[in-house]
């Protein structure tokens, strides 16, 4: 690749406050760092220089957890966050089938919350609206859906747990509609989704992924894929984690070698969501008295596969959002400390994703065993407060006091930012926000902390190296339009100030993306 001079920026790096300019290599790295008047000696000798104009350049992006094939498929599906009754969702599914006859349809994001009458479409109105097609139409959080008939024939959801006459289907029958809704999909489809989604992820400077698959949530193929495309040059980087419990070290070895994952963890599910009432509650439901959410495994199970993946040096790690939850995964992970060890336990680098109500007693926990935090600002954005739908599910204090960022980092708990797209979309600035602006006051961190967590807090979880704009390290960045910056040199985010905007995306110095026209 050419040599290439990047100057009169603003560069964010550790290795000097009044930085402005840099060089990166023909081997990707970065080879010089400095002001511009250092850069007048540098011009000369490489093969291409490029005006920054006063972009912000700062480390790339990563995102913690993702799903990136299903969110290349949301993108051509039918969108329905945006919609306000059940009659505007339905009418958006009979566009969708008239265009395409006989296609299946995906539809995703809705909430009953947001619909007038506050309650879900049924499978009969989507087999009207399709005219008997195959329907699958995910809640936001991705832990229910409701199917058409035409699907439930094809899945046998009817005669698994989770199913309901209305087309509702949650746990087995949900899993299994949408498994049998994936494999309609070619393997020529699911690569050109997953590389829709990627381009999309470095269009907003995001250059690796962490994508998390598994039996019940996408095949080993679609992983694969994920896998191979985040190794092409072109494209942001793929980190992946498989979610199959295990009960030896050598079956762990094996499971993660064959597919080719940094660890057996991600969507290895402890419960389900807030939104579809299956996250493991320690009390009931404010808005379904006797429900309190559903345990997909016992501390016994956690035990076995965190031992399990500790001794065989693979990193294990498990979802897991309502506190009984919490409690449960937690005891698990101290059974297994008891078995390997303190020490064994904290190199293998274990992380917990969501932990969205987590106590003290359960950080201290976290900080003792090392347990790292991969989290979702966004939802905190989306449905956090006294008066959002976690205040509806939980009631006002239990649902203000959920994602705890300020606690984790005071416990010293790596923490790392993520969207869980396709349920909230890539959005890395939007995240940086949402921690900056928490609802729980008590809970807001600094912008500097939530950039961290967003690049190198990423890095730091999957145990790869990088992250921050140094000699002889990557040149993988971003470059920012941004119109006013604070005391750190970071964008002012509060006050109705617009987002940045992606100019550049840079992964070891191949070009991503360039909206600079």
């Amino acid at each position: 690749m050419p040599t290439t001079l990047f100057r009169r920026g603003r560069v964010r790096t550790p290795e000097r406050s009044d930085a402005t300019a840099f060089v990166v290599g023909d081997d990707g790295l970065l080879a010089w760092v400095g002001d511009d008047v250092g850069a007048d000696g540098h011009a000369d000798a490489v093969d291409a220089v490029v005006d920054l104009e006063g972009a912000l350049v700062l480390p790339g992006f990563v995102d913690a957890h993702a799903h990136v094939s299903h969110t290349g498929l949301g993108m051509r599906g039918v969108d329905l966050s945006g919609t306000r009754t059940v009659t505007e969702a339905l009418d958006l599914v009979a566009a969708a089938a008239r265009e395409a006859p006989g296609a299946a349809v995906f539809a995703h994001g809705w909430q009953e919350q947001d619909w007038t009458l506050e309650r879900r479409m049924t499978a009969v109105e989507l087999d009207r609206a399709s005219g008997g097609g195959v329907v699958y139409a995910s809640r936001i959080d991705g832990h229910s859906a409701v199917v058409s008939s035409a699907l439930v024939a094809v899945s046998g959801a009817d005669g698994l747990d989770g199913w309901s006459p209305s087309g509702f289907v949650v746990r087995d029958a949900k899993n299994a509609a949408r498994a049998a809704f994936d494999a309609s999909r070619s393997r020529r489809d699911r690569r050109r989704d997953v590389e829709a989604a990627l381009r999309t992820a470095a269009a907003l400077g995001i250059v690796a992924v962490h994508e998390c698959g598994g039996p019940l949530l996408t095949s080993a193929e679609d992983f694969a894929d994920v896998l191979d495309l985040g190794r092409r040059a072109h494209l942001p980087a793929t980190v992946g984690y498989w979610a199959e419990g295990v009960t030896d070290p050598e079956q762990a070895r094996a499971l993660a070698a064959v597919h080719g994952a940094v660890g057996l963890a991600g969507d290895l599910n402890i419960d389900g969501s807030i939104g579809s009432h299956t996250a493991l509650l320690r009390g009931d439901y404010a808005d379904e008295p006797g429900c309190r959410g559903t345990a997909y495994r016992d501390s016994t199970a956690v035990r076995d596969h965190v031992a399990a993946c500790a001794l065989a040096g693979v990193q294990s790690g498990f979802h897991v959002i309502g506190d009984a939850g919490l409690d449960l995964v937690l005891e698990g992970f101290e059974r297994a400390a008891e078995l390997v060890g303190v020490d064994v336990l904290r190199a293998s680098r274990p992380r917990l994703e969501h932990a969205e109500m987590v106590d003290a007693a359960g950080i201290a926990t976290m900080a003792r065993l090392g347990i790292g935090a991969s989290v979702q600002p966004a939802f905190d954005a989306y449905w956090g407060g006294r008066e959002g739908m976690y205040a509806e599910r939980l009631g006002a204090d239990r649902g203000v006091a959920t994602n705890p960022f300020a606690s984790f980092g005071r416990a010293g708990v790596r923490m790392a930012f993520g969207a869980d797209s396709p349920v909230t979309p890539f959005a890395p600035w939007v995240a940086i926000r949402a921690a900056v602006e928490h609802r729980d006051e008590a809970q807001r961190i600094t912008a500097a902390a939530a950039v961290a967590a967003h690049t190198t807090g990423g890095r730091e979880l999957a145990g790869t190296r990088g992250g921050e704009l140094r000699v002889g390290s990557p040149a993988t960045f971003a470059a920012w339009s941004v119109d006013a910056l604070d005391s750190d040199g970071l964008p002012v985010l509060g006050g109705g100030s617009p987002l940045p905007e992606c100019l550049l995306t840079v992964r070891a110095g191949v070009v991503l993306h360039d909206a600079r026209g």
